[in-house]
């Protein structure tokens, strides 16, 4: 037996299982960091909100927007409500759904779906020509001011000036429609 020989042997594994060691350790190290960061992401979550279209530069805050960000999104849930036709209403409501605060989307909802039933049922369309916007940022809210236009099976029935309010709700740092109804052309 060569002790010499045995002994450099050893200490060869020695070395190897330390440097085998390093390696495991830093291993382990790395991945609890990344489990620290998972958790740390985990249950964040980042809504972006963007109107369907950018016209004008906003700001948006954690409880109010700009004039021109309610202004775009006003004009968008309008077009959706009051532009329709019986082949775009029901993927219109859908999208418009999407954009509904929790409270008000079951009223919401069956209201479409009745307004819906009832342009197939006569073969209707309508079409809003927008012509002025009232923004509130205060309120959360913009009025649209302009003409609805009403056709029945291609012959217009009426074309009135009309208006409605547009308020929103602020939920989960996202910005919901709370109420659309007409109101008075004059007022607000």
């Amino acid at each position: 037996m060569d002790f010499e020989r045995l002994n450099v042997d050893r200490k060869e594994l020695q070395r190897r299982n330390r440097g085998l060691g390093l390696a495991v350790g830093a291993l382990a190290i790395g991945q609890i960091l990344t489990l620290v960061a998972l958790l740390n992401v985990l249950g964040s979550e980042r809504t972006v909100i963007v109107p369907p279209t950018l016209n004008k530069s906003f700001w948006v805050t954690d409880e109010k927007a700009s004039g021109a960000y309610l202004e775009q999104m006003g004009t968008f849930i309008a077009w959706l409500i009051l532009d329709v036709t019986p082949a775009t209403i029901d993927w219109k409501k859908d999208v418009l759904l999407t954009y509904v605060e929790p409270a008000q989307h079951g009223a919401l909802k069956s209201r479409q779906e009745v307004e819906a039933e009832r342009l197939k049922r006569i073969n209707a369309t309508t079409a809003f020509a927008l012509d002025q916007l009232v923004p509130s940022e205060n309120g959360r809210s913009v009025v649209i001011r302009g003409r609805l236009r009403t056709l029945v099976n291609g012959f217009e029935t009426a074309n009135e000036p009309k208006a409605y309010l547009v308020e929103f709700g602020f939920a989960g740092a996202r910005m919901h429609l709370k109420t659309f109804q007409e109101v008075p052309y004059a007022s607000h």
